[in-house]
């Protein structure tokens, strides 16, 4: 069925573990007559979790999308809806997802009621412009307690918090309190609620108060009350709630109804945050949901089909994109064609032959495509980007190599396409220490990574932790002395050097000062010596680590005029340095990170204690409004630790805090380490033998 733009409605499920996101999904589809029936998780009959993985774990992983086109008697509607995962642990692909849409439906359990996932949904949903609609499941469950999870609701995110319906007969149906002021609920009187809501919704339009106040209700047109609510919504100065059960259908055709008539449209939601680079940062750029207007889309979830390849899945802010279109990725010069273009409907993929300002599509086959890549038919576009989203920091580490020989190159592909479709995994290569590290959200997530070489790539991984990039320095001036010489028949070798080094500030890297006199090293022979000096210096000479902040002054030495020659020089440059060295007090260093760790108040005390046992020093905690309204009590403890403790700090963070704690690390200075840790070092370095 073809659709407008004014049709469209965009919405993303999100929630807490366990709320019902992807049976609420089910339901609705079955309730707009998208499949015969609502799939069930514990059948792995759903359209969202498709995925082996997600079917055995009983979870989702990833995000799903489908489309229904529905017609509930006053206007019909195309919702496109996108199922995110609820764990935090792959909040990655539900961020991607929130900058796709405009509607945020959060879910929240009405047997336990919001959960701290929740708060902070709905303060990223909040970040982002979004209009935040509140759908609480499980109403006829046993336990359920509606009344209380909605005064819950109303004191963690304010008074602009109202019922669009609300549950009667003890679950088993809801009435509407927006339309109809008529009745009775399990939370008291409708007209109550009704005036409630009605009141919230004029404040934000002068002109409908006066009406309201002058007529009351029936002073209202229904064109002004869809406005001003249309208004609050955008203003988050109303977050509607609405009542249902996904398991049972009750309130499913409701809330559909309701997201047709009131969920905005790309028309009249928040205008997306698209920059236009200038070269000095950006500066907004105002679109138009307009669908003959020049394209711009932008793609929010990248996908590799083992059958269609490559796939990117895009949201259209303006124009139309068409079948076998030209079209411009970012700033490239050479244009893309649009061979293939497709809805989402769960793991299925019908072709399509246009996708309208405002529409959810995907396009396959095309390799320039990336996670935030802006697709566009106009040059004048090449420096839109959407404001970048801000994901979680990949805290978890993990260092990975092939389990067999001669799979590296295929490890290093099979990664790079992982992290293409979750922004929240991180690949990095260390040249220094020569190892491939994975970052994820938690060990959890790293471990589904993981599986999913496996199950689909066939890749078998070594793991292991990270390495820590330690350092070596000195801690006092000393002299070095070498006397290379080499007789092998021939031409031999031979070089005198001289040297002293010194300590550098911490963090000044290397200095190299020539002061020979009287051409006792001739010119040509300096920079040979610094290069065995850097030889030394990255090889190490206590710990195997590379050596920093020192001065190296070379002030004499002796040469040979036939047997010098560079590699002589090299060789007696190193070996003075490493004997300077030696007489220096080497010190081994460590990295030290500044960690800020946001965790419930409660904890404060636990938090500081745990890391008071792996060297840390704090340097301060903080008060922290997580929601700007007092509802969520955090704190932001702040230290100094050395990165070589914060092995299973993650982990032992999830324990402590019930999950609700998160932090964030960066890199600080360098300091010695305790002089058991670099004796420990020490011991365990197996230089390779010295070859001249």
């Amino acid at each position: 069925m073809p659709y407008a733009t004014r049709d469209i409605r965009n919405v993303a499920l999100a929630g807490h573990p366990g709320a019902g996101k992807t049976t609420l999904f089910e339901a609705l589809l079955h309730a707009g007559g998208a499949i015969n029936s609502a799939g069930s998780i514990e059948r792995g009959t759903t359209v969202s979790d498709f995925d082996p993985m997600e079917k055995a774990r009983g979870h989702s992983l990833d995000i799903a999308i489908a489309g229904l086109d529905h017609d509930a008697g006053d206007g019909s509607f195309h919702l496109n809806l996108i199922d995110t995962p609820g764990y935090p642990d792959f909040r990655g692909p539900t961020l991607s997802a929130l900058s796709a849409v405009e509607t945020a439906l959060v879910v929240v359990d009405a047997d336990t009621g919001a959960a701290h996932g929740t708060v902070r949904l709905m303060a990223r949903a909040r970040e982002r412009g979004l209009c935040r609609v509140i759908a609480v499941n499980k109403i006829d469950h046993e336990h359920a307690d509606p009344a209380r999870v909605m005064a819950q609701l109303r004191e963690l995110f304010g008074p602009e918090v109202l019922p669009l319906n609300l549950p009667a007969g003890g679950g088993t149906r809801v009435v509407d309190c927006f339309s109809g002021a008529g009745g009775d609920s399990d939370l008291g009187p409708v007209a109550e609620w009704h005036q409630r809501i009605l009141d919230q919704v004029v404040e934000v339009d002068a002109q409908a108060m006066e009406h309201y106040l002058e007529g009351g209700e029936s002073g209202l047109s229904p064109q002004e009350l869809h406005d001003a609510f249309e208004q609050a919504l955008r203003e988050g100065h109303l977050v509607p709630v609405c009542f249902v059960s996904a398991r049972s259908g009750v309130g499913v055709p409701e809330l559909l109804r309701v997201a047709g008539r009131l969920f905005p449209s790309p028309l009249e939601g928040n205008p997306p945050q698209l920059l236009r680079h200038n070269g000095q940062g950006g500066e907004p750029m105002a679109v138009r949901a307009d669908p003959d207007g020049r394209v711009v889309a932008q793609v929010f979830k990248v996908v590799h089909d083992p059958f269609v390849g490559k796939i990117g899945i895009f949201r259209v802010y303006q124009g139309t994109v068409r079948r076998d279109a030209q079209l411009l990725v970012d700033d490239g010069h050479r244009p893309v064609r649009v061979g293939h273009l497709f809805r989402l409907f769960g793991r299925e993929h019908p072709e399509t032959g246009a996708a309208v300002a405002g529409d959810i599509a995907a396009v396959a086959k095309i390799e320039e495509l990336h996670f935030g890549a802006v697709l566009h038919d106009s040059h004048e576009e090449d420096h839109v980007r959407l404001a970048p989203v801000q994901f979680p920091k990949a805290m978890f580490g993990l260092a990975v190599q092939a389990a067999s020989r001669g799979q590296e190159q295929k490890l290093a592909q099979a990664l790079q396409k992982l992290a293409e479709e979750d922004p929240a995994f991180v690949v990095e290569h260390n040249a220094e220490v020569n190892e491939t590290v994975v970052h994820g959200l938690s060990e959890l997530h790293l471990r589904v990574m993981l599986e999913r070489l496996k199950e689909r790539f066939g890749l078998e991984v070594a793991t292991r932790p990270p390495r820590i990039a330690y350092r070596e320095t000195v801690s006092v001036a000393a002299e070095g002395h070498c006397r290379h010489k080499k007789q092998t028949g021939g031409a031999g070798q031979f070089a005198e050097v001289f040297l002293r080094v010194e300590p550098l500030p911490r963090g000044a890297g290397f200095e190299f000062v020539d002061e020979v006199k009287g051409g006792a090293i001739p010119g040509q022979f300096i920079p040979a010596v610094e290069k065995g000096v850097r030889q030394a210096m990255q090889a190490g000479a206590i710990s195997g680590h590379p050596i920093q902040d020192v001065r190296v002054v070379v002030y004499d030495g002796r040469h040979h005029p036939v047997d010098s020659k560079e590699i002589a020089f090299v060789t007696a440059g190193r070996k003075a340095f490493l004997d300077a060295v030696a007489k220096a007090r080497p010190l081994v260093l460590e990295p030290v990170v500044a960690l800020e760790a946001a965790v419930p108040e409660e904890q404060v005390g636990d938090i500081t204690g745990a890391l008071a046992t792996r060297r840390a020093r704090i340097a301060g905690t903080d008060g922290s409004d997580g929601n700007g309204r007092g509802a969520l009590q955090e704190a932001v403890v702040r230290a100094q630790v050395p990165q070589a403790e914060l092995e299973g700090f993650a982990a032992e963070l999830k324990s402590l805090t019930a999950g609700k704690g998160r932090y964030t690390l960066d890199f600080s200075h360098y300091e010695p380490v305790p002089p058991n840790i670099q004796q420990k070092l020490v011991q365990a370095w197996r230089p390779q033998a010295d070859e001249d």
